[in-house]
Order: C-alpha cells, then structure tokens, then sequence
C-alpha cells in the first residue's frame, strides 16, 4: 500500500506511515515504530505513571 501526502500531526513532512490505532498518516518523526501508533496515540497508550512534561512525542 503506498502512503502519499503530508504527516497529519506536522503537516510539513511527507506521510511514511499509518496508524494502526486511529488510520493517521504521520511522518517518521511522529511514528513510533514499535508500538505502530502514531505520536497522539502513543502518547494516550502510555501508562500514566510514566508520563511526564517530557514528553518526547509532543512538539
């Protein structure tokens, strides 16, 4: 399946992947490959103890 347009979260970078939770289109950089979500959902996924105001999928 080929993935064209711009990442949903960044709007800037081309489009590389796809959510497999919510069906985004996101670019590398707001894809986290081992969870196969993008950066939104990643986010939502990880437990609550673990999140700080560090987070390293927000921009």
């Amino acid at each position: 399946m080929s993935i064209t347009g711009l990442c949903q979260i960044c709007e800037s970078r081309p489009a590389e992947h796809r959510c497999d939770n919510c069906g985004a289109l996101v670019c590398e950089v707001h894809y986290d490959a081992d969870l196969g979500l993008c950066a939104d959902c990643a986010a939502q996924a990880r437990p609550a103890r673990e999140r700080d105001e560090t987070d390293t999928y927000r921009f």
